[in-house]
């Protein structure tokens, strides 16, 4: 069943990154699948009420649906679409190597200081509270169909029905600086005559932010283990500590793997034969960097949000590889290896989320840890089906001018370079995002959903978030801590309806495709 999901999940994300321009999470459809199988009345079909196979059958929907399009698809479009098809196996293979990487990253960091399971991780507790209600019946069935349906119709009038569900379960200080960027970026332009994309500042805010973020990380890992055993237990679950003591292994051990596959994009390319010794070793260093930097963003802003600005984040990288002064050929290779970092990296986050509220929220440790180890599994399954399929069918796609969208504005940024307006820009606009997110603390990641939001043109979902976060405020308030899980129920049917209405709309005869 995994790999038929796997397929089915990896053929769906290409032809809707290809399509639409983005790529929906798929998640949820696994995991009803997995409902619907339950219900055929024979034997061999009875082990999928668990909720736990539904998790994993969730899991590696998801996974193969993000590694097919975001890890591998995106970033072999860049060097086929700059005439250079001669790096697009190397790009794969790096890419793919990175994708594998990535899932082995968040598994070991999840529910740690950086990670943490108690983060909101949205896509995550919809997929759970789904799940739940299907295994348990009445009335959380009943408030989650509910939810779904008022997702699914406001997903029909063009509603952003998932942001105003992530609004009631994500961090408030970080939705409410997303849905402030949100606002700025659509009616920046309208009432004050200024295009802030055209002049970089979300870049520059993002960048800055970007920075202190990781600096932040660095000073989590270093923080005394006195300290560090002190808040352990009711930060982490009572999972053992030792886990603890191997965060600052892990980033070791994933800096390192990224050096290595940048090593391996720039010599299988042949990218030395484009730059002096002195500049490729400055390539590999700022590769693997960008790379490192990118997943973590990505990561920190998918768990307090729910959304991922993979997509602009990658961008900033190719932005000051410009600004640095690398090649053409170099720029295509560091543009699709810091695109395929990421989404991967944040999915992984989504399902453990889900697959963790399943097994009651850390209180049974071996059970979490085996489960969570189930779930990898799953995850690497998916993953390696998925690069089979997007060799399979790429060439045939790109042949057709079937592209990822993003890709076509890689290649333009590359081919138009820098001016040193947008260098100054983006150094003044640092300043700002560095501030914000010094003043959020790690968090909260103030300055890095800032940037998010000013990065993507949605001002309805700023309206969305905002409406969100007082209507989450007010019945709190009025009904305390017993309306918490009505709460997360109903957000997680508005998730649901959204998805669904996206995912049918788009596959089904006359949909938005």
């Amino acid at each position: 069943m995994l790999l038929v999901l796997s397929v089915f999940g990896a053929i769906i994300g290409v032809q809707l990154l290809t399509t639409l321009g983005v790529t929906p999470n798929t998640a949820i459809i696994g995991a009803m699948v997995a409902m619907i199988i339950a219900r055929i009345p024979l034997q061999c079909f009875a082990r999928f009420r668990s909720i736990h196979i539904q998790n994993l059958a969730q899991s590696a929907t998801s996974a193969a649906t993000f590694g097919a399009a975001n890890s591998l698809l995106l970033p072999i479009a860049i060097p086929w679409l700059f005439g250079r098809q001669d790096m697009v196996m190397p790009m794969f293979v790096g890419v793919a190597l990175a994708m594998l990487l990535d899932g082995w990253l968040l598994y070991r960091l999840f529910n740690s200081r950086i990670f943490p399971a108690e983060g909101a991780w949205p896509p995550g507790i919809a997929a759970a509270e789904s799940i739940k209600a299907g295994d348990q019946g009445g009335k959380q069935a009943v408030l989650l169909s509910v939810g779904i349906a008022i997702g699914a119709v406001g997903s029909w009038f063009k509603f952003p029905m998932a942001a105003l569900g992530t609004a009631f379960i994500g961090n408030i200080w970080a939705l409410g600086m997303l849905g402030v960027g949100f606002l700025l970026r659509g009616y920046s332009q309208p009432l004050f005559s200024i295009d802030i994309n055209k002049l970089y500042i979300p870049h520059g805010v993002m960048a800055g932010a970007g920075v202190v973020a990781l600096f932040q990380i660095v000073r989590l890992i270093r923080q005394s283990k006195p300290r560090q055993a002190a808040t352990e237990a009711s930060h982490e679950a009572a999972l053992p500590a030792v886990q603890s003591e191997q965060i600052g292994k892990t980033i070791r051990y994933g800096a390192l793997g990224f050096v290595v596959i940048s090593v391996l994009i720039a010599l299988s390319s042949g990218l030395y034969a484009h730059l002096s010794l002195p500049w490729l070793l400055a390539f590999m260093v700022y590769a693997a960097f960008a790379a490192f930097l990118h997943e973590m963003i990505v990561g920190l802003a998918a768990m307090h949000s729910g959304w991922f600005p993979a997509f602009a984040v990658a961008l900033i990288t190719l932005l000051i590889g410009i600004l640095i002064g690398f090649p053409p050929e170099a720029l295509a290779m560091l543009c699709g290896f810091s695109a395929a970092t990421g989404p991967a990296f944040a999915d992984m986050g989504y399902d453990l989320k889900a697959g963790w509220i399943l097994r009651g929220k850390g209180q049974h440790t071996r059970f979490e840890l085996e489960g969570r180890r189930e779930q990898l599994i799953a995850a690497m399954i998916a993953f390696v089906v998925a690069m089979p399929v997007v060799l399979f069918i790429f060439r045939d796609y790109f042949s057709q001018g079937l592209v990822p969208p993003v890709a076509k504005v890689y290649v333009a940024a590359i081919n138009a370079g820098v001016s040193m307006e947008i260098a100054k820009s983006l150094l003044i606009w640092a300043i700002p995002g560095a501030i914000i997110q010094l003043i959020g603390g790690p968090g909260r990641q103030m300055g890095v959903l800032l940037a998010t939001g000013l990065l993507i043109n949605n001002p309805l979902a700023g309206w969305a978030v905002m409406i969100g976060i007082i209507i989450r405020a007010v019945v709190m308030r009025v009904g305390g801590e017993p309306v918490r899980n009505k709460i997360e129920v109903l957000a997680a049917g508005l998730i649901a309806g959204d998805a669904l209405f996206s995912f049918f709309s788009s596959v089904l005869p006359g949909g938005k495709k």
